[in-house]
């Protein structure tokens, strides 16, 4: 048995980033973590011999404008970023009809584009009315949580333009259909990111840099310095007022640092509090395969497309230019995302390539139909993952469960980017709620090395 003042269960960007702050603080830190890798809902994927040192992500990836911590952490680390290519028009399918159409705004009906803008518009002014620190407490948090997006959407949505398009946020920014979202975590999540144009966009949004070297790079070189233990899954925990004891370590305090479904998974002994058992029971991860095509060159550069489309056809409806920042080989990346995740996610690996790859014909022509390599990661078969891209919430948990989320139980803290208050379920998320639980575990044990 070995002793360390805090114990970290996860080496996702969260757990890490909280290591990496308590050992400043002085204190000894195990982390522990059950894969053979740090990262967590990161994951570089090699590009092949072919391309030395060249890789794409196969999990989270981007960084945008207000990201502060997340930008603050790769300036120390020293990654670079480089802009999501954007030169030239984007495509949209809907309807059965393809266009290209340059900006932000898609050749569409103007009815139905007017019809999402004041829908859009509406959902910003109710997010705003939401509190971070505690969703449930907004004032008409019972109606809202009373009920899904899609019951919104049919009420506030008159169009098939209209309703095609926020569906198609949903899925891109949930992973989930909207009959499945509480209409009060749409709204906190909105909020957490400063508005729906925030999730959504591109430039000036959520996607507008990648990573160079891609977005692992961060966790692995946060890990360099840092005790970190692969292959150790904890999946029972001891806990009291005086400390912790998970796997062959003892500690005054941990932090656990997974998602909040898989944290509910552990054996906690004693049991935790049911209010807390309740929430984790009612968290949910999206489901979602991120398929990368390759090709020798970005050929719908030279058509003057950027590589970023939309599509209500699909199955994939969602689609980026994930090339290299030197541009070399190409790489389209398309999302399988919702339902339709699940539903391929069953297919043979050959039928869906088949399905992705039709897909991007469809879309950007035949060169599109003959990649020289494909790769998919599915994260709901991520024994450790469970789905991506964050939780989300049903309706009713906020308001009946919500307040257990993010309080400490006894020397039990929690960290992950659902945690966070600002960017809920994104990268900069994680670190700011990694940053958070260190500072909590100081404060509860101030001065001195030994908590």
């Amino acid at each position: 048995m070995e002793d360390v003042d805090v114990v970290v269960v996860g080496a996702g960007l969260a757990g890490l980033v909280a290591a990496r702050d308590l050992e400043r603080a002085g204190r000894s830190v195990a982390v522990l973590e059950a894969r053979d890798r740090v990262g967590g809902r990161t994951l570089n994927q090699p590009l092949g011999p072919d391309h030395p040192g060249k890789v794409v992500e196969a999990g989270g990836q981007w960084i945008g404008p207000t990201q502060d911590r997340l930008a603050a952490l790769a300036g120390e680390l020293g990654v670079a970023t480089f802009p999501t290519f954007g030169d030239g028009e984007h495509l949209i399918e809907i309807d059965g009809e393809l266009r290209r159409y340059a900006g932000r705004i898609p050749k569409l009906p103007p009815h139905g584009l007017a019809d999402y803008a004041q829908a859009a518009l509406r959902l910003d002014r109710m997010a705003r009315k939401v509190p971070l620190a505690a969703p449930w407490e907004a004032r008409k948090a019972a109606g809202w949580d009373g009920q899904t997006f899609r019951t919104w959407m049919r009420r506030n949505l008159r169009t098939r333009t209209g309703r095609a398009l926020m569906e198609g946020i949903v899925e891109g920014v949930w992973a989930a259909d909207p009959s499945e979202l509480s209409l009060l975590h749409v709204l906190f999540y909105t909020h957490s990111a400063g508005g729906l144009d925030s999730l959504i966009a591109t430039e000036g949004g959520a996607q507008q840099d990648r990573f160079a070297g891609g977005s692992q790079t961060l966790a692995l070189r946060l890990a360099e310095p840092l005790d970190v233990r692969l292959g150790q899954p904890v999946t029972a925990l001891e806990w009291s007022p005086g400390g912790v004891r998970a796997n062959d370590v003892r500690a005054s305090a941990a932090i656990v640092a997974v998602p909040p479904n898989l944290a509910g998974r552990i054996d906690y002994r004693p049991a935790l509090p049911a209010l807390r058992d309740q929430l984790t029971q009612r968290t949910a991860q999206g489901a979602v395969i991120k398929c990368h095509a390759v090709y020798d060159e970005p050929f719908w550069r030279r058509q003057g497309l950027t590589g970023q489309a939309g599509s209500d056809v699909g199955p994939a409806k969602l689609v980026f230019d994930n090339s290299p920042p030197d541009g070399s080989p190409g790489v389209l990346l398309a999302f399988l995302e919702g339902g339709v995740a699940r539903e391929l996610g069953a297919w043979p690996a050959e039928r869906r390539r088949a399905a992705v790859v039709g897909t991007l014909a469809r879309l950007f022509g035949p060169r599109a139909a003959d990649p020289a390599a494909f790769y998919e990661q599915a994260w709901a078969d991520e024994r450790w993952t469970g789905g991506g891209y964050g939780c989300w919430l049903p309706p009713g948990a906020w308001t009946s469960c919500g307040r257990a989320l993010r309080p400490a139980i006894g020397p039990l803290h929690w960290a992950g980017a659902e945690y966070a208050e600002r960017w809920s379920g994104y990268m900069d998320g994680a670190v700011r709620s990694g940053e958070a639980a260190a500072a909590a575990v100081c404060a509860a044990a101030p001065g001195g090395n030994r908590l």
